[in-house]
């Protein structure tokens, strides 16, 4: 009993060592291999409380120390790719941002954009919103605002887009300043909204009270075939509007 109900809190723990490895990443400017780990992580963190569930060991600290592991994974990590995005597409931005050390340097030399820094708007609403979670009993059964999870595969979807489904529309889009600075002010603005959306929870396999779970799901598996990497953004926004337009029917959510 007592190895059991420490299970979950490692596999939170495998999230956190996920999102740290993707900070690194992030920060070197490798934003492939850092969309690959908080794949990874936000991967151990739906299991984590699956095993939880599962083994009837829910704990406050396993609460606490999720959102701490999410604040990494799927706060920090998406401020720094947004950052990098930034970084790119603003005017008079050097194309290689240096990651060495340099004791030639002023420490007061920034050798970016400060609006860049905007991206960095991500993590901060990202922590404001785990800490409400932690907070709010009104979240047990579906989320108010979009998780930091699904914030943090929209963020990361970009470089991806960019790398593997290379295109003159979605490059001068991804790229454009105005969408990166729109996109992150939407982003901090949908963590934080009173939005009520449903949790991919199942508390039974029924398709009469998991229909619109099962809907979204199906969907999802269809976007990801026809558009892959660009299925994304697709997906996130499919699962507002279906929040939105059917969230609040009880026969399907």
């Amino acid at each position: 009993m007592a190895l059991k109900k420490h299970i979950p809190n490692l596999i939170t723990l495998l999230n956190l060592l996920s999102g740290t490895i993707a900070v690194i990443f992030a920060v070197q400017g490798n934003l492939i291999m850092a969309a690959a780990f908080v794949s990874l992580g936000i991967f151990f963190d739906f299991f984590d409380g699956l095993a939880a569930r599962v083994l009837d060991v829910k704990s406050e600290v396993g609460l606490q120390l999720d959102s701490l592991a999410d604040a990494v994974t799927s706060g920090v990590v998406p401020g720094i790719v947004m950052y990098h995005m930034l970084a790119k597409a603003l005017p008079g931005s050097p194309e290689e941002i240096s990651t060495e050390w340099s004791a030639d340097s002023s420490f007061m030399e920034w050798n970016f954009n400060n609006l860049a820094l905007v991206g960095l708007f991500i993590t901060l609403a990202s922590a404001y919103r785990l800490a409400k979670f932690n907070v709010d009993d009104r979240q047990t059964d579906s989320f108010i605002g979009l998780p930091t999870p699904a914030n943090a595969l929209l963020i990361l979807s970009l470089p991806l887009i960019l790398t593997y489904q290379p295109g003159e529309f979605a490059s001068s889009l991804i790229l454009n300043e105005w969408f990166l600075l729109g996109l992150t002010l939407l982003s901090c603005y949908f963590l934080n909204a009173e939005i009520k959306l449903f949790a991919l929870k199942f508390s039974n396999w029924s398709f009469q009270h998991n229909k619109l779970r099962y809907i979204f799901i199906l969907l999802c598996l269809v976007l990801i075939i026809l558009l892959q990497f660009a299925a994304i953004p697709a997906i996130i926004i499919s699962y507002v509007l279906l929040s939105l337009l059917f969230g609040d029917q009880k026969n399907i959510a």
